[in-house]
């Protein structure tokens, strides 16, 4: 087999695969198999480490990315602050400060292995500056980011005064899936109204949907529930996303599983944002505290996509974050128990393949025909990155290296011990 330009040697996959070659070709892998018989003018011996196609974010908010303290913190850290003080930041935003902020971000995003990112953008401003602003970045990162972008009527599609042609705007500008927040509608009757109108747009327009659901601790926000139907009913299976969905953590047993089995009917996808959930839910009660993660492990049992996201870094709802989704993975592992080697396994795939079906991404994966796009992580399978955030060694995107880290070690000054421990020496 001729003309490649990188072969990687002796690579363990996330699916169990040890000693494999991928041969890359231009953009493009073109052998994924043990022993290559080929050569390229760059070989990288891996060495047994794990390539992984790159991580991907299925939730997050890139207009308010690195906004902390402007105008000033959420004393509270609850949610209903942290809205009120994006409230307050909107009418001072300007494009050049959001681009600034969003491109920065982007360039974490790369360092960590994080090549997709799906972010809600606020259309609830008239100017829709942070939409402008966001489509912008969206074809300046193209040749090394996919960003896809969702219109977000943060303050309510009914609530807010021009929402709904301000959304529309949004779509006619670019941006490419319909969003909304029905709980934070004035009523629960306009929260169903807003899904299904909603959902008629994106049908309309054939675009996918994604919107914020129940993101709360009352057991009586059921607005996935009319998304799953309205799904059914405007044919859109499988192109329909139910983020955060916090309020399942708190619902009756026998409501939620029938609720479970109308998602995976209507293939509704779930996100759970394990950094957020936890922290800006159950603020309102004393012990024992709920903490707002959605039911994980049921949902995967009955056949639903789950990603995991990252939701928010540095911004008025949550002071933390560096984009790695090793820390989301982690994190949603422990608060929903997946710690059978199963259970841990599908955390890696909640931020990697299951991501990348809720975006659509065209080429994902390792496998002949795919898109030359992966990470070298320092660990020898996918609990093990979990476990250790694996160092990213080496970032590529369409054969292209755009990243490279050094082995983690660790110098050590003990009487006795050696000089140098290699990270290694943890597994």
């Amino acid at each position: 087999m001729a003309g490649m330009d990188l072969i990687l040697r002796d690579a363990t996959l996330p699916d169990g695969r040890t000693g494999i070659d991928i041969g890359i070709a231009g953009e493009r892998i073109v052998a994924v198999e043990p022993h290559l018989a080929a050569s390229a003018p760059r070989e990288i011996d891996v060495a047994g480490e794990l390539v992984s196609p790159p991580f991907v974010d299925a939730h997050f908010h890139m207009d308010s990315t690195l906004s902390l303290g402007m105008p000033r913190l959420n004393r509270s850290g609850t949610l209903l602050e942290g809205i009120q003080v994006w409230g307050e930041l909107k009418p001072h935003l300007t494009a050049e400060a959001v681009a600034e902020r969003a491109l920065h971000y982007c360039d974490w995003a790369v360092a960590q292995g994080l090549l997709a990112i799906r972010s809600h953008v606020d259309v609830c401003d008239p100017r829709l500056l942070a939409v402008d602003a966001l489509l912008a970045v969206k074809q300046k990162v193209a040749p090394y980011l996919d960003l896809q972008l969702v219109a977000f009527p943060q303050d309510g599609f009914l609530r807010s005064p021009g929402a709904g042609p301000q959304l529309e705007a949004a779509l006619d500008r670019g941006v490419e899936v319909v969003g909304g927040i029905p709980h934070f509608e004035r009523t629960m009757a306009d929260g169903a109204l807003s899904v299904r109108l909603l959902c008629e747009i994106a049908a309309r327009r054939g675009l996918r949907v994604d919107m914020h659901c129940d993101e709360t601790d009352d057991p009586h926000s059921r607005h996935i529930e009319t998304l799953a139907a309205e799904t059914v009913r405007l044919g859109l299976q499988g192109r329909v996303t139910g983020s955060h969905l916090a309020s399942m953590h708190s619902m009756d047993n026998y409501y939620a599983s029938k609720l479970i089995d109308l998602m995976a009917e209507a293939r509704v996808a779930a996100i759970a944002n394990p950094l957020i959930n936890i922290t800006l839910q159950g603020r309102l009660e004393g012990y024992p505290k709920r903490r707002g993660l959605t039911r994980v492990p049921e949902l995967l049992a009955a056949g639903v996509n789950v990603g995991f996201g990252h939701d928010c870094v540095m911004d008025p709802w949550y002071s933390l974050g560096s984009a790695d989704m090793l820390e989301v993975a982690a994190m949603g592992l422990h608060v929903a128990q997946l710690t059978s080697q199963a259970g841990m396994r599908a955390c890696f795939d909640a931020v990697t393949v299951n991501n990348a079906r809720v975006l659509g991404l065209d080429g994902y994966g390792i496998a002949v025909g795919h898109n030359a796009d992966f990470v070298l992580l320092q660990a020898h399978d996918p609990v093990e990155a979990i476990r250790l955030r694996a160092q990213r060694l080496l970032v590529v995107r369409r054969g292209r290296i755009l990243s490279r880290c050094p082995p983690a070690t660790a110098a050590l000054n003990l009487p006795g011990r050696p000089a140098a421990v290699d990270w290694t020496a943890q597994r």
